[in-house]
């Protein structure tokens, strides 16, 4: 591309916004490899205005500040309460990524319309990537019908901060940020400078008015936000849409969150009417009928302050090839290698001969080690062909030397199989003394060691 008279060419690290005049193979800031991206007439036409400006603006002291007139602005959906923290904060900043087709734009029209609706007040919803004859059919298909949904079709960002200051709405939503451009720069959209400088304006703005504001972020081939890593540090709250376009649920998990625990997550499935609110993720990650099976065992997993019951399944065959394979899914590959080896040290298991697959149904990801019993225990199973107590869940940390060590929230976890109608629960002994009591439906065992696991599990 050749460079016209008066304009600068410079090459931008995609990852970490490190600028150098020529090109580098690898960032010297980060370390990234063929990150450098080249932009022209980067510089700024003239200063930017940053925002909304304030001349009343003047420090204060922190009990001069009251914050009892900000309550949570409810959103109507218990799901993205939850993973927000209880609701939106005024001047609050959320930024959602999530995989192209995963329901990004759904999941915001449909429950900000809803709240629209709900407070008779207005919502702005920007989009720089559709028309509004394309959100209304996709607001059609959901069956959201309120006037208090404004669609705004733009990308240039002054245009859009005149109307948030016009219109003072409840919320405003940018889809997506990659698209929005400030005349202030030169710069193509989707750039580091253009998107570091939409970002801090809108910022700006959310602050000064106090209005809520959603950024929708487009994610690279690798899962990550794209654009420079200061937009996830800039937001107070980044949120990701997780799920496989294969499957009919969708994860809201909140990796930053000023406001509220990064630990919840909200559990949707996508219909032909929209996305359907699952509160009960027990009964999705579950079989109806549960026979007696080898090779299956139910744990109880916690996200955040909630816990749901995932089943567990592995497989064991004699292996065709000089190295056994080891296939894992939902679960991580390294752990399962370390129970594996407990298994044949602790317990005399030789699974060195044997391909071993690891699945958590319904394609759901937990990484906890409290399934660290349950994935012991649903191999050894296999291997065996020894069926497992289909009306008992296990849960509990396992050590290198094999004792079953204690693990968080032992109550929620045990409340949730009785309320599932499991008879029987197999905990760490170092819980039992938390959770005695806490359920009359449902009967407590308690083991120190995964040998004293095997032998009230096995049947």
């Amino acid at each position: 591309m050749a460079v016209g008279v008066g304009e600068r060419s410079r090459y931008l690290c995609q990852g970490c916004g490190f600028v150098s005049p020529k090109w580098l193979g690898r960032c010297p800031d980060c370390g990234a490899w063929n990150s450098l991206v080249e932009e022209i007439g980067g510089g700024p036409r003239a200063a930017p205005a940053r925002g909304v400006a304030d001349p009343d603006a003047a420090p204060l002291p922190l009990d001069r500040i009251s914050a009892d007139d900000a309550p949570r602005i409810p959103t109507g959906s218990s799901e993205l309460d939850r993973v927000l923290g209880g609701g939106l904060v005024p001047g609050s900043v959320v930024l959602l990524g999530g995989d192209p087709g995963i329901g990004k734009t759904t999941l915001l029209l449909e429950y900000l319309g809803q709240l629209a609706a709900a407070r008779s007040e207005q919502v702005l919803y920007c989009s720089g990537e559709e028309s509004p004859r394309q959100i209304k059919l996709r607001a059609d298909r959901i069956g959201l019908a309120t006037g208090r949904l404004v669609v705004f079709s733009q990308n240039a960002l002054e245009p859009i901060l005149a109307e948030i200051l016009r219109m003072r709405p409840v919320a405003v939503v940018v889809d997506s940020i990659q698209t929005v451009t400030s005349a202030a720069l030169e710069s193509t959209a989707g750039s580091i400078s253009q998107v570091r400088e939409v970002a801090a304006q809108l910022i700006a703005a959310a602050k000064r008015l106090e209005v809520p504001i959603f950024l929708v972020g487009h994610v690279t081939k690798d899962g990550t936000l794209a654009g420079p890593r200061v937009l996830e540090h800039m937001v107070d709250t980044v949120l990701y849409f997780e799920g496989e376009n294969t499957r009919d649920f969708r994860i809201l998990r909140a990796v930053k969150n000023r406001f509220g625990s990064t630990n919840e997550i909200g559990v949707f499935e996508m219909g032909d009417g929209g996305l359907r609110e699952v509160p009960n993720p027990s009964r999705l990650f579950l079989r109806e009928e549960r026979g007696e099976l080898a090779g299956s065992v139910v744990t109880a997993s916690v996200e955040g302050t909630r816990p749901f019951l995932v089943e567990v399944q592995a497989l064991c065959a004699r292996t065709a090839f000089a190295s056994p394979k080891r296939g894992c899914s939902g679960a991580d590959a390294g752990r399962l290698a370390m129970l594996i080896a407990i298994l044949e040290k602790k317990l005399g298991q030789v699974l060195s001969e044997q391909d071993i697959y690891l699945n958590l149904a319904g394609g759901i990801r937990v990484i906890e080690p409290a399934t660290d019993l349950a994935i012991a225990l649903a191999v050894f199973s296999s291997f065996r062909n020894a069926v497992v107590d289909s009306g008992t869940v296990v849960f509990g940390e396992v050590g290198l030397t094999g004792e079953v060590r204690g693990v968080s929230n032992p109550e929620s976890r045990v409340k949730e199989a009785a309320k599932m109608g499991f008879r029987t629960c197999l905990l760490p002994q170092s819980n039992l003394p938390r959770v005695a009591g806490t359920s009359r439906e449902i009967t407590l065992h308690g083991v120190s060691t995964l040998a004293e696991a095997v032998d009230h599990m096995i049947l």
